[in-house]
């Protein structure tokens, strides 16, 4: 998949981003900032895709725990060979742990999604092999940030489910 072509600005945020500065305060306050543009577009974007350039999805999947439906905006990770199949990388912006939402698909695989306005149903699954190493290259032909955060985790494995909607599974 070619890389998308950015504006300087989304260039520049997404330098910003991917610093451990700009990552330790997006993760603390940018899924707040998702939720209230997303609910003044009527599901249609998030601050992060405004800023980005990039697509950005609401997962809403089941805590592990609570049983209680959470919502989070994640970025993206479209494949263009296969339309409709996208993947979310947990790479929690380059922590030393897995982000909560990593455990919720874990322990409940279906979720809803919703992408540039539209919602859907959908089984995640974790990405392995030849597969993993495959929606990699694409995480890093769409997000610069992604080798600084791999290079922050220290030995952790940075997972990545592949989001396959309910309908491609029956």
């Amino acid at each position: 998949m070619p890389p998308k072509k950015l504006s300087a600005f989304h260039q520049f945020m997404h330098k910003i981003a991917s610093s451990s500065a700009g990552a330790w305060f997006m993760a603390r306050t940018q899924h707040h900032l998702d939720r209230i543009v997303f609910k003044l577009s009527g599901g249609r974007t998030t601050m992060a895709a405004i800023l980005t350039g990039l697509s950005v999805v609401v997962l809403s999947a089941k805590g592990a725990k609570s049983g209680v439906v959470r919502a989070i905006p994640l970025l993206c990770i479209e494949d263009e060979a296969e339309p409709g199949i996208f993947a979310i990388v947990a790479s929690n912006f380059g922590q030393g742990h897995n982000p909560a939402w990593y455990y919720n698909l874990k322990a409940n695989p279906q979720a809803s999604c919703n992408l540039r306005g539209l919602r859907q149903d959908y089984i995640a699954t974790e990405a392995e092999g030849d597969e993993y190493q495959r929606y990699w290259g694409y995480a890093l032909d769409t997000y610069m940030g992604f080798p600084h955060y791999k290079s922050r985790v220290g030995g952790r494995h940075i997972p990545i489910f592949v989001m396959k909607p309910v309908s491609f599974v029956d």
